[in-house]
Protein backbone atom coordinates (compact mmCIF):
# COMPACT_ATOMS: atom_id res chain seq x y z
CA UNK A 1 0.00 0.00 0.00
CA UNK A 2 1.30 3.49 -0.88
CA UNK A 3 2.20 5.43 2.28
CA UNK A 4 0.23 8.63 2.86
CA UNK A 5 3.46 10.57 3.49
CA UNK A 6 6.91 9.56 2.24
CA UNK A 7 10.37 11.12 2.36
CA UNK A 8 13.01 9.63 0.04
CA UNK A 9 16.70 10.55 0.17
CA UNK A 10 15.93 13.95 1.69
CA UNK A 11 18.75 16.38 2.49
CA UNK A 12 18.22 19.86 3.91
CA UNK A 13 20.60 22.55 5.12
CA UNK A 14 20.66 26.25 5.94
CA UNK A 15 23.03 28.99 4.85
CA UNK A 16 25.28 29.22 1.80
CA UNK A 17 28.86 28.47 0.86
CA UNK A 18 31.27 27.94 3.74
CA UNK A 19 28.51 28.90 6.18
CA UNK A 20 26.27 26.08 4.96
CA UNK A 21 24.97 23.93 7.83
CA UNK A 22 23.60 20.50 6.93
CA UNK A 23 20.54 19.84 9.11
CA UNK A 24 18.99 16.65 7.70
CA UNK A 25 20.88 13.93 5.83
CA UNK A 26 19.49 11.13 3.67
CA UNK A 27 16.09 10.88 5.36
CA UNK A 28 14.07 7.88 4.20
CA UNK A 29 10.76 7.65 6.05
CA UNK A 30 7.29 6.32 5.25
CA UNK A 31 4.17 7.17 7.27
CA UNK A 32 1.23 4.81 6.99
CA UNK A 33 -2.35 6.03 6.62
CA UNK A 34 -3.93 6.27 10.08
CA UNK A 35 -0.62 5.82 11.90
CA UNK A 36 0.39 7.83 14.96
CA UNK A 37 4.13 8.35 14.48
CA UNK A 38 6.37 10.04 17.06
CA UNK A 39 9.73 11.45 15.99
CA UNK A 40 11.90 11.75 19.04
CA UNK A 41 14.90 14.04 19.05
CA UNK A 42 16.51 16.91 20.86
CA UNK A 43 17.60 20.47 20.20
CA UNK A 44 19.62 20.82 17.02
CA UNK A 45 18.70 17.47 15.45
CA UNK A 46 16.45 19.02 12.76
CA UNK A 47 13.01 18.11 14.14
CA UNK A 48 11.33 21.38 13.15
CA UNK A 49 13.02 21.33 9.74
CA UNK A 50 11.60 17.84 9.21
CA UNK A 51 8.05 18.90 10.12
CA UNK A 52 8.37 21.95 7.83
CA UNK A 53 9.34 19.66 4.95
CA UNK A 54 6.30 17.46 5.59
CA UNK A 55 4.07 20.53 5.76
CA UNK A 56 5.50 22.01 2.55
CA UNK A 57 6.72 25.09 4.40
CA UNK A 58 10.26 24.21 3.26
CA UNK A 59 11.53 22.25 0.26
CA UNK A 60 14.39 19.72 0.33
CA UNK A 61 17.81 20.47 -1.16
CA UNK A 62 17.81 16.92 -2.52
CA UNK A 63 15.37 14.03 -2.48
CA UNK A 64 11.58 14.18 -2.48
CA UNK A 65 8.66 14.55 -0.07
CA UNK A 66 5.44 12.96 -1.34
CA UNK A 67 1.86 13.09 -0.09
CA UNK A 68 -0.28 10.26 -1.48
CA UNK A 69 2.35 9.69 -4.15
CA UNK A 70 2.46 13.31 -5.39
CA UNK A 71 5.44 15.57 -4.73
CA UNK A 72 4.89 18.17 -2.02
CA UNK A 73 5.64 21.61 -3.49
CA UNK A 74 4.04 23.81 -0.82
CA UNK A 75 1.61 23.89 2.09
CA UNK A 76 -1.91 22.54 1.78
CA UNK A 77 -5.01 22.10 3.97
CA UNK A 78 -4.63 18.32 3.81
CA UNK A 79 -1.61 18.74 6.14
CA UNK A 80 -2.56 20.69 9.28
CA UNK A 81 0.25 21.95 11.52
CA UNK A 82 0.35 22.80 15.24
CA UNK A 83 3.54 24.55 16.30
CA UNK A 84 5.15 24.94 19.72
CA UNK A 85 4.15 28.63 19.79
CA UNK A 86 0.47 29.45 19.62
CA UNK A 87 0.46 32.18 16.88
CA UNK A 88 -3.12 33.21 17.57
CA UNK A 89 -4.71 36.48 16.43
CA UNK A 90 -4.89 38.39 19.73
CA UNK A 91 -7.83 40.58 18.66
CA UNK A 92 -10.02 37.57 17.77
CA UNK A 93 -11.91 35.32 20.14
CA UNK A 94 -11.37 31.57 20.35
CA UNK A 95 -14.24 31.10 17.91
CA UNK A 96 -12.82 33.80 15.64
CA UNK A 97 -9.39 32.16 15.52
CA UNK A 98 -10.86 28.76 14.67
CA UNK A 99 -13.22 30.35 12.13
CA UNK A 100 -10.20 31.64 10.17
CA UNK A 101 -9.25 28.05 9.33
CA UNK A 102 -12.84 26.95 8.67
CA UNK A 103 -13.56 29.88 6.38
CA UNK A 104 -10.31 29.41 4.45
CA UNK A 105 -10.87 25.71 3.74
CA UNK A 106 -14.66 25.42 3.70
CA UNK A 107 -15.69 28.74 2.14
CA UNK A 108 -18.17 26.96 -0.14
CA UNK A 109 -20.25 25.76 2.83
CA UNK A 110 -23.20 27.81 4.19
CA UNK A 111 -22.52 30.18 7.09
CA UNK A 112 -24.53 28.05 9.54
CA UNK A 113 -22.57 24.91 8.57
CA UNK A 114 -19.28 26.72 9.08
CA UNK A 115 -20.41 27.98 12.49
CA UNK A 116 -21.37 24.43 13.45
CA UNK A 117 -17.89 23.22 12.43
CA UNK A 118 -16.25 25.93 14.56
CA UNK A 119 -18.35 24.89 17.56
CA UNK A 120 -17.58 21.21 16.94
CA UNK A 121 -13.80 21.61 16.97
CA UNK A 122 -13.81 23.99 19.91
CA UNK A 123 -15.83 21.38 21.78
CA UNK A 124 -13.36 18.63 20.83
CA UNK A 125 -10.59 20.41 22.74
CA UNK A 126 -12.83 21.25 25.71
CA UNK A 127 -13.11 25.02 25.17
CA UNK A 128 -16.84 25.47 24.53
CA UNK A 129 -17.08 27.51 27.73
CA UNK A 130 -14.36 29.89 26.49
CA UNK A 131 -15.42 30.36 22.87
CA UNK A 132 -15.87 34.12 23.25
CA UNK A 133 -12.66 34.78 25.17
CA UNK A 134 -9.62 36.35 23.54
CA UNK A 135 -6.13 34.79 23.77
CA UNK A 136 -5.02 37.25 26.47
CA UNK A 137 -7.75 35.83 28.71
CA UNK A 138 -6.55 32.23 28.28
CA UNK A 139 -3.85 30.16 29.99
CA UNK A 140 -0.97 28.72 27.96
CA UNK A 141 -2.66 25.34 27.84
CA UNK A 142 -5.92 26.84 26.63
CA UNK A 143 -4.15 28.81 23.90
CA UNK A 144 -2.49 25.63 22.67
CA UNK A 145 -5.90 23.94 22.64
CA UNK A 146 -7.09 26.70 20.30
CA UNK A 147 -4.13 25.94 18.00
CA UNK A 148 -5.10 22.25 17.94
CA UNK A 149 -8.76 23.10 17.25
CA UNK A 150 -7.74 25.44 14.43
CA UNK A 151 -5.60 22.73 12.80
CA UNK A 152 -8.40 20.16 13.17
CA UNK A 153 -10.90 22.57 11.66
CA UNK A 154 -9.04 22.32 8.37
CA UNK A 155 -10.05 18.61 8.43
CA UNK A 156 -6.53 17.58 7.41
CA UNK A 157 -5.69 14.06 6.40
CA UNK A 158 -2.38 14.37 8.26
CA UNK A 159 -1.98 16.29 11.51
CA UNK A 160 1.58 17.51 12.06
CA UNK A 161 2.41 18.41 15.67
CA UNK A 162 5.71 20.22 16.28
CA UNK A 163 6.36 19.92 20.05
CA UNK A 164 2.89 21.34 20.81
CA UNK A 165 3.08 20.53 24.53
CA UNK A 166 6.66 21.41 25.45
CA UNK A 167 5.91 24.90 26.83
CA UNK A 168 3.14 23.66 29.15
CA UNK A 169 3.21 22.59 32.78
CA UNK A 170 3.15 18.85 33.48
CA UNK A 171 -0.56 18.54 34.32
CA UNK A 172 -1.75 20.67 31.36
CA UNK A 173 0.62 18.76 29.11
CA UNK A 174 -0.77 15.40 30.23
CA UNK A 175 -4.40 16.54 29.83
CA UNK A 176 -3.83 17.93 26.33
CA UNK A 177 -1.94 14.77 25.32
CA UNK A 178 -4.99 12.75 26.41
CA UNK A 179 -7.22 14.96 24.26
CA UNK A 180 -4.96 14.55 21.23
CA UNK A 181 -5.07 10.77 21.67
CA UNK A 182 -8.88 10.82 21.99
CA UNK A 183 -9.20 12.92 18.82
CA UNK A 184 -6.91 10.53 16.96
CA UNK A 185 -8.86 7.50 18.22
CA UNK A 186 -12.14 9.05 17.02
CA UNK A 187 -11.33 8.98 13.31
CA UNK A 188 -7.79 7.55 13.06
CA UNK A 189 -6.42 10.34 10.91
CA UNK A 190 -2.64 10.21 10.45
CA UNK A 191 -0.62 12.05 13.09
CA UNK A 192 3.09 12.87 13.14
CA UNK A 193 4.25 14.15 16.52
CA UNK A 194 7.63 15.79 17.04
CA UNK A 195 8.65 15.58 20.70
CA UNK A 196 11.62 15.34 23.05
CA UNK A 197 9.63 13.52 25.76
CA UNK A 198 10.02 9.73 25.86
CA UNK A 199 6.91 9.12 28.00
CA UNK A 200 4.78 11.30 25.72
CA UNK A 201 5.94 9.33 22.68
CA UNK A 202 5.26 5.97 24.35
CA UNK A 203 1.80 6.96 25.54
CA UNK A 204 0.65 8.32 22.17
CA UNK A 205 2.47 6.60 19.31
CA UNK A 206 2.23 3.40 17.29
CA UNK A 207 5.85 3.83 16.28
CA UNK A 208 8.82 5.90 17.48
CA UNK A 209 11.65 7.02 15.20
CA UNK A 210 14.68 8.75 16.70
CA UNK A 211 16.74 11.52 15.12
CA UNK A 212 20.51 11.50 15.52
CA UNK A 213 22.53 14.66 16.28
CA UNK A 214 24.01 14.54 12.74
CA UNK A 215 20.54 14.81 11.15
CA UNK A 216 20.16 11.16 10.16
CA UNK A 217 17.42 8.82 11.29
CA UNK A 218 18.33 6.60 14.22
CA UNK A 219 16.70 3.64 15.91
CA UNK A 220 13.05 2.75 15.37
CA UNK A 221 10.68 1.20 17.93
CA UNK A 222 7.25 -0.35 17.44
CA UNK A 223 4.98 0.59 20.37
CA UNK A 224 2.64 -2.37 20.84
CA UNK A 225 1.13 -1.26 24.14
CA UNK A 226 -2.66 -1.79 24.19
CA UNK A 227 -4.94 1.23 23.94
CA UNK A 228 -6.26 3.21 25.70
CA UNK A 229 -3.01 3.83 27.58
CA UNK A 230 -3.33 5.02 31.14
CA UNK A 231 -0.30 6.78 32.68
CA UNK A 232 -0.77 5.11 36.03
CA UNK A 233 -1.27 1.63 34.57
CA UNK A 234 1.77 1.99 32.31
CA UNK A 235 3.95 2.32 35.40
CA UNK A 236 3.26 -1.39 36.09
CA UNK A 237 3.51 -2.58 32.47
CA UNK A 238 6.64 -4.62 31.74
CA UNK A 239 6.60 -3.75 28.02
CA UNK A 240 6.34 -0.04 28.83
CA UNK A 241 9.28 -0.26 31.23
CA UNK A 242 11.41 -2.13 28.73
CA UNK A 243 10.64 0.27 25.89
CA UNK A 244 11.18 3.27 28.14
CA UNK A 245 14.59 1.96 29.19
CA UNK A 246 15.61 1.08 25.61
CA UNK A 247 14.61 4.42 24.10
CA UNK A 248 16.15 6.40 26.95
CA UNK A 249 19.44 4.51 26.72
CA UNK A 250 19.56 5.02 22.95
CA UNK A 251 19.05 8.76 23.27
CA UNK A 252 21.59 9.11 26.07
CA UNK A 253 24.17 7.06 24.18
CA UNK A 254 23.91 9.15 21.02
CA UNK A 255 23.45 12.53 22.62
CA UNK A 256 25.19 13.07 25.92
CA UNK A 257 28.71 14.45 25.57
CA UNK A 258 31.70 13.37 27.62
CA UNK A 259 31.99 14.85 31.09
CA UNK A 260 34.87 16.99 32.35
CA UNK A 261 37.95 15.00 33.24
CA UNK A 262 38.05 16.45 36.76
CA UNK A 263 41.79 17.08 36.70
CA UNK A 264 41.54 20.51 38.31
CA UNK A 265 41.75 20.61 42.13
CA UNK A 266 39.72 22.91 44.37
CA UNK A 267 41.92 25.21 46.49
CA UNK A 268 41.60 25.01 50.28
CA UNK A 269 39.94 28.37 50.91
CA UNK A 270 37.21 29.22 53.42
CA UNK A 271 34.07 31.17 52.44
CA UNK A 272 32.97 34.15 54.52
CA UNK A 273 29.81 32.46 55.86
CA UNK A 274 31.70 29.34 57.02
CA UNK A 275 34.37 30.97 59.15
CA UNK A 276 34.95 29.53 62.63
CA UNK A 277 32.99 32.22 64.50
CA UNK A 278 29.82 31.36 62.63
CA UNK A 279 30.31 27.67 63.25
CA UNK A 280 30.90 28.25 66.97
CA UNK A 281 27.71 30.29 67.28
CA UNK A 282 25.67 27.67 65.45
CA UNK A 283 27.10 24.83 67.54
CA UNK A 284 25.70 26.28 70.75
CA UNK A 285 22.20 24.88 70.22
CA UNK A 286 22.14 22.81 67.08
CA UNK A 287 22.98 19.42 65.57
CA UNK A 288 23.42 18.21 62.01
CA UNK A 289 20.13 16.29 62.27
CA UNK A 290 18.20 19.58 62.44
CA UNK A 291 20.31 21.65 60.09
CA UNK A 292 17.39 23.28 58.23
CA UNK A 293 14.04 23.61 59.97
CA UNK A 294 10.72 24.95 58.63
CA UNK A 295 8.36 25.51 61.57
CA UNK A 296 4.64 26.24 61.06
CA UNK A 297 5.53 28.27 57.97
CA UNK A 298 2.76 30.42 56.43
CA UNK A 299 2.63 32.81 53.50
CA UNK A 300 -0.32 35.19 53.41
CA UNK A 301 -0.89 37.87 50.77
CA UNK A 302 -3.30 40.80 51.20
CA UNK A 303 -5.98 41.04 48.50
CA UNK A 304 -8.99 43.33 47.96
CA UNK A 305 -11.18 40.46 49.17
CA UNK A 306 -9.12 39.86 52.29
CA UNK A 307 -6.02 37.84 53.23
CA UNK A 308 -5.11 34.96 50.92
CA UNK A 309 -3.18 32.11 52.55
CA UNK A 310 -1.01 30.51 49.88
CA UNK A 311 1.08 28.23 52.12
CA UNK A 312 -0.18 27.02 55.49
CA UNK A 313 1.52 25.16 58.35
CA UNK A 314 4.51 23.90 56.36
CA UNK A 315 6.70 21.84 58.74
CA UNK A 316 9.89 20.13 57.56
CA UNK A 317 13.33 19.33 58.99
CA UNK A 318 16.40 18.51 56.87
CA UNK A 319 19.64 16.91 57.98
CA UNK A 320 22.90 18.48 56.98
CA UNK A 321 23.84 17.24 53.50
CA UNK A 322 20.34 16.00 52.67
CA UNK A 323 18.80 16.52 49.22
CA UNK A 324 15.01 17.05 49.20
CA UNK A 325 12.71 17.50 46.19
CA UNK A 326 9.41 19.39 46.49
CA UNK A 327 6.76 18.46 43.94
CA UNK A 328 3.11 19.36 43.34
CA UNK A 329 0.72 20.81 40.79
CA UNK A 330 1.01 24.39 39.53
CA UNK A 331 -0.06 26.91 42.16
CA UNK A 332 0.66 24.66 45.15
CA UNK A 333 3.20 27.04 46.69
CA UNK A 334 6.41 25.12 45.88
CA UNK A 335 8.31 28.17 44.68
CA UNK A 336 6.83 30.29 47.47
CA UNK A 337 8.42 28.00 50.07
CA UNK A 338 11.72 28.09 48.19
CA UNK A 339 11.83 31.89 47.90
CA UNK A 340 11.07 32.21 51.62
CA UNK A 341 13.98 29.87 52.36
CA UNK A 342 16.16 32.04 50.12
CA UNK A 343 15.14 35.16 52.05
CA UNK A 344 13.66 36.69 48.87
CA UNK A 345 10.06 36.49 50.12
CA UNK A 346 8.94 37.52 53.57
CA UNK A 347 7.63 34.96 56.08
CA UNK A 348 4.08 35.77 57.19
CA UNK A 349 4.01 33.36 60.13
CA UNK A 350 6.28 30.67 61.54
CA UNK A 351 10.03 30.48 61.02
CA UNK A 352 12.89 29.02 58.99
CA UNK A 353 16.16 28.23 60.75
CA UNK A 354 19.38 27.33 58.95
CA UNK A 355 22.34 26.12 61.00
CA UNK A 356 20.71 27.45 64.17
CA UNK A 357 20.02 30.97 62.88
CA UNK A 358 16.76 32.49 61.59
CA UNK A 359 16.57 33.13 57.85
CA UNK A 360 16.20 36.87 57.40
CA UNK A 361 16.83 38.40 53.98
CA UNK A 362 18.99 37.15 51.12
CA UNK A 363 22.49 35.90 51.84
CA UNK A 364 25.16 34.08 49.76
CA UNK A 365 25.04 31.24 52.31
CA UNK A 366 21.78 30.37 50.53
CA UNK A 367 22.51 30.06 46.80
CA UNK A 368 19.61 29.93 44.34
CA UNK A 369 19.43 28.49 40.82
CA UNK A 370 16.29 29.69 39.02
CA UNK A 371 14.65 28.40 35.85
CA UNK A 372 16.34 31.28 34.05
CA UNK A 373 19.93 31.74 35.27
CA UNK A 374 19.87 35.58 35.02
CA UNK A 375 23.44 36.06 33.88
CA UNK A 376 24.98 39.34 32.81
CA UNK A 377 24.97 38.83 29.01
CA UNK A 378 28.02 41.02 28.36
CA UNK A 379 30.20 39.09 30.84
CA UNK A 380 31.96 35.78 30.23
CA UNK A 381 31.17 32.59 32.11
CA UNK A 382 34.20 33.17 34.37
CA UNK A 383 33.22 36.78 35.05
CA UNK A 384 29.63 35.84 35.92
CA UNK A 385 30.79 33.23 38.44
CA UNK A 386 33.56 35.44 39.81
CA UNK A 387 31.14 38.18 40.95
CA UNK A 388 29.91 36.04 43.83
CA UNK A 389 33.21 34.29 44.50
CA UNK A 390 35.04 37.58 45.04
CA UNK A 391 32.50 38.55 47.72
CA UNK A 392 32.43 35.20 49.50
CA UNK A 393 36.19 34.48 49.74
CA UNK A 394 37.61 37.79 51.09
CA UNK A 395 40.76 36.20 52.54
CA UNK A 396 41.64 34.16 49.46
CA UNK A 397 44.17 35.41 46.93
CA UNK A 398 43.07 36.42 43.43
CA UNK A 399 44.67 33.24 42.07
CA UNK A 400 42.80 31.08 44.59
CA UNK A 401 39.48 32.73 43.78
CA UNK A 402 40.14 32.18 40.07
CA UNK A 403 40.82 28.51 40.79
CA UNK A 404 37.43 28.21 42.54
CA UNK A 405 35.71 29.76 39.51
CA UNK A 406 37.47 27.52 37.00
CA UNK A 407 37.05 24.37 39.10
CA UNK A 408 33.25 24.59 39.11
CA UNK A 409 32.98 25.68 35.48
CA UNK A 410 35.06 22.64 34.58
CA UNK A 411 32.85 20.41 36.72
CA UNK A 412 29.70 21.50 34.82
CA UNK A 413 31.35 20.79 31.47
CA UNK A 414 32.36 24.32 30.45
CA UNK A 415 36.14 23.89 30.47
CA UNK A 416 36.31 25.02 26.83
CA UNK A 417 33.77 27.85 27.14
CA UNK A 418 34.90 29.76 30.25
CA UNK A 419 35.76 32.87 28.24
CA UNK A 420 32.60 32.90 26.14
CA UNK A 421 30.09 35.69 26.78
CA UNK A 422 26.75 34.60 28.22
CA UNK A 423 24.95 36.22 25.26
CA UNK A 424 26.66 33.71 22.94
CA UNK A 425 25.65 30.63 24.94
CA UNK A 426 22.73 28.24 24.53
CA UNK A 427 20.11 27.97 27.27
CA UNK A 428 21.74 24.77 28.50
CA UNK A 429 25.18 26.38 28.69
CA UNK A 430 23.80 29.40 30.55
CA UNK A 431 22.14 27.11 33.07
CA UNK A 432 25.48 25.33 33.57
CA UNK A 433 27.00 28.69 34.46
CA UNK A 434 24.14 29.27 36.93
CA UNK A 435 24.83 25.90 38.59
CA UNK A 436 28.58 26.57 38.73
CA UNK A 437 27.95 30.02 40.21
CA UNK A 438 25.75 28.55 42.96
CA UNK A 439 28.21 25.80 43.95
CA UNK A 440 31.17 28.19 43.81
CA UNK A 441 29.65 30.18 46.69
CA UNK A 442 30.14 27.09 48.92
CA UNK A 443 26.66 27.72 50.30
CA UNK A 444 25.17 26.17 53.39
CA UNK A 445 21.94 25.67 51.44
CA UNK A 446 21.44 25.17 47.69
CA UNK A 447 17.97 26.08 46.41
CA UNK A 448 16.90 25.01 42.91
CA UNK A 449 13.65 26.39 41.47
CA UNK A 450 12.69 24.32 38.40
CA UNK A 451 16.32 24.66 37.24
CA UNK A 452 15.86 22.57 34.08
CA UNK A 453 12.25 23.45 33.23
CA UNK A 454 13.11 25.48 30.11
CA UNK A 455 15.45 22.86 28.62
CA UNK A 456 14.82 19.99 26.23
CA UNK A 457 14.83 16.50 27.73
CA UNK A 458 18.35 15.47 26.71
CA UNK A 459 19.92 18.68 28.06
CA UNK A 460 17.81 18.25 31.20
CA UNK A 461 19.02 14.68 31.68
CA UNK A 462 22.62 15.72 31.16
CA UNK A 463 22.44 18.62 33.62
CA UNK A 464 20.69 16.46 36.22
CA UNK A 465 23.68 14.13 36.11
CA UNK A 466 26.08 17.11 36.24
CA UNK A 467 24.18 18.41 39.28
CA UNK A 468 24.34 15.02 41.01
CA UNK A 469 28.04 14.65 40.28
CA UNK A 470 28.92 18.07 41.71
CA UNK A 471 26.55 17.61 44.68
CA UNK A 472 28.18 14.26 45.49
CA UNK A 473 31.49 16.11 45.91
CA UNK A 474 30.13 18.94 48.06
CA UNK A 475 27.24 17.22 49.92
CA UNK A 476 25.62 20.64 50.29
CA UNK A 477 22.13 20.61 51.83
CA UNK A 478 19.77 21.09 48.87
CA UNK A 479 16.11 21.63 47.99
CA UNK A 480 14.87 21.28 44.41
CA UNK A 481 11.40 22.44 43.37
CA UNK A 482 10.19 20.51 40.33
CA UNK A 483 7.07 19.27 38.54
CA UNK A 484 8.95 16.31 37.02
CA UNK A 485 8.35 13.03 38.87
CA UNK A 486 11.47 11.31 37.52
CA UNK A 487 13.65 14.32 38.34
CA UNK A 488 12.28 14.46 41.88
CA UNK A 489 13.15 10.79 42.53
CA UNK A 490 16.47 10.82 40.69
CA UNK A 491 17.89 13.72 42.72
CA UNK A 492 16.45 13.38 46.19
CA UNK A 493 16.80 11.52 49.46
CA UNK A 494 13.17 12.48 50.17
CA UNK A 495 10.33 13.68 47.94
CA UNK A 496 8.00 16.16 49.64
CA UNK A 497 4.58 16.37 47.97
CA UNK A 498 2.45 19.47 48.41
CA UNK A 499 -1.33 19.66 48.32
CA UNK A 500 -3.12 22.08 46.01
CA UNK A 501 -3.35 25.77 46.87
CA UNK A 502 -4.54 27.96 48.35
CA UNK A 503 -3.66 26.85 51.90
CA UNK A 504 -1.18 24.38 50.45
CA UNK A 505 0.79 22.25 52.85
CA UNK A 506 2.77 19.00 52.90
CA UNK A 507 0.51 16.11 51.90
CA UNK A 508 3.00 13.25 51.88
CA UNK A 509 6.72 12.55 52.13
CA UNK A 510 8.41 9.60 50.41
CA UNK A 511 11.85 8.44 51.55
CA UNK A 512 13.87 7.44 48.49
CA UNK A 513 16.18 4.55 49.40
CA UNK A 514 17.81 4.14 45.98
CA UNK A 515 21.59 3.75 46.16
CA UNK A 516 23.96 6.57 45.26
CA UNK A 517 25.66 7.52 43.04
CA UNK A 518 22.62 7.47 40.76
CA UNK A 519 22.32 7.58 36.99
CA UNK A 520 19.16 7.60 34.92
CA UNK A 521 20.21 4.40 33.14
CA UNK A 522 20.73 2.58 36.44
CA UNK A 523 17.41 3.77 37.91
CA UNK A 524 15.45 2.46 34.93
CA UNK A 525 16.78 -1.00 35.76
CA UNK A 526 16.19 -0.77 39.53
CA UNK A 527 13.04 -2.71 40.57
CA UNK A 528 12.35 -0.26 43.42
CA UNK A 529 12.39 2.81 41.16
CA UNK A 530 8.92 2.27 39.72
CA UNK A 531 7.52 1.73 43.20
CA UNK A 532 8.68 5.18 44.29
CA UNK A 533 7.40 6.59 41.02
CA UNK A 534 3.97 5.07 41.61
CA UNK A 535 3.71 6.64 45.08
CA UNK A 536 4.35 10.10 43.66
CA UNK A 537 2.05 9.55 40.66
CA UNK A 538 -0.77 8.34 42.92
CA UNK A 539 -0.49 11.46 45.06
CA UNK A 540 -0.48 13.80 42.04
CA UNK A 541 -3.46 11.97 40.56
CA UNK A 542 -5.37 12.34 43.83
CA UNK A 543 -4.88 16.11 43.71
CA UNK A 544 -5.22 16.48 39.95
CA UNK A 545 -8.74 17.90 40.05
CA UNK A 546 -8.37 20.22 43.01
CA UNK A 547 -8.85 17.71 45.82
CA UNK A 548 -8.17 18.99 49.31
CA UNK A 549 -6.84 16.94 52.21
CA UNK A 550 -9.09 16.01 55.06
CA UNK A 551 -8.35 18.23 58.08
CA UNK A 552 -6.05 16.48 60.52
CA UNK A 553 -5.31 18.47 63.67
CA UNK A 554 -1.69 18.16 64.63
CA UNK A 555 0.05 19.28 67.79
CA UNK A 556 3.81 19.61 67.52
CA UNK A 557 5.78 17.81 70.18
CA UNK A 558 8.15 19.70 72.39
CA UNK A 559 11.11 18.95 70.14
CA UNK A 560 9.40 20.23 66.99
CA UNK A 561 8.07 23.31 68.76
CA UNK A 562 11.51 24.28 70.01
Amino acid sequence: MTPILELSGVFKGHGTGAERNAVLRNINLSVRDGEFLAILGFSGTGKTTLINLMAGLALPDAGTVRFKGAAVTGPGPERGVVFQSYSLMPWLTVAGNVALAVDAVHRDKPKAARAAMVAKYIGMVGLSHAAERRPAELSGGMRQRVSVARALAMTPEVLLLDEPLSALDALTRANLADEIEAIWEADRRTVVLITNDVDEALLLADRIVTLNPDGTLGAEYAVTLPRPRDRGAMNHDATFKRLRADVTKTLMDIGISAKADGSRLLPQVTPLHAMPRAYAKAAESFTDDRYLHFSQLHKIYPTPKGPLTVVEDFNLTLKKGEFVSIIGHSGCGKSTVLTMAAGLNGISKGAIKLDGLHVEGADPERAVVFQSPNLFPWLTAKENVAIGVDKVYPKASQAERQEVVEYYLERVGLADAMDRQAADMSNGMRQRVGIARAFALSPKLLLLDEPFGMLDSLTRWELQEVLMEVWSRTKVTAICVTHDVDEAILLADRVVMMTNGPRATIGKIVDVGLPRPRTRKALLEDPDYYGYRQQVLDFLTEYEHGAKPAPAPKKPDAKEAA
